[in-house]
């Protein structure tokens, strides 16, 4: 069962709410959401940090997207830890925004927003993939967050050139 993070940018693309992609990438996201709610397992924090950015994009009525879809199953299995296991991660007063996010010089400009998914990542102990479809700054500092041991699997390659 492969486990993964995924970054709200992916349903948004597989929702088909995204001017930056193309349909292969639209393709590629609705796979991986396909594959996570299939067969995976979707790690997500305990503190709502995930829930609270996920409910601003994607309908608890499970329509009319598959990112909606996803977000209705993970309604469901947030208690299931078969299909979902929730992460402590904890919050700090610093520019990390959660001490489990490396201290790192050069993972300063990462962005704040996308530093919750590093840190759910980098707590599990799994070796999970960040699930990212057309954020630039997950390329921009995949070298940084690989030296640190956060796998990331870029849906959209296409995308990041």
């Amino acid at each position: 069962m492969k486990a993964v993070v995924i970054d709200t940018n992916v349903g948004v693309v597989a929702n088909g709410c995204s001017s930056h992609a193309d349909q292969d990438c639209v393709l590629a996201c609705i796979q991986a959401i396909r594959e996570a709610h299939d067969a995976g397992l979707v790690l997500i924090d305990d503190a709502s940090c995930f829930w609270s950015e996920y409910k601003k994009y994607f309908s608890f009525a499970g329509q009319p997207g598959i990112a909606d879809r996803f977000f209705l199953w993970l309604t469901q299995n947030m208690a299931n830890p078969d299909r979902c296991r929730q992460i402590h991660i904890t919050p700090t007063s610093d520019s990390r925004v959660f001490a489990e996010f490396p201290d790192d010089p050069q993972l300063q400009s990462f962005d704040p927003a996308d530093r919750m998914f590093v840190a759910v990542a980098l707590a599990s102990g799994l070796t999970p993939s960040i699930l990212n479809a057309v954020d630039p700054g997950w390329w921009q500092h995949r070298a940084a967050l690989g030296s640190q041991g956060v796998k990331i699997e870029f849906l959209c390659p296409q995308h990041m050139k």
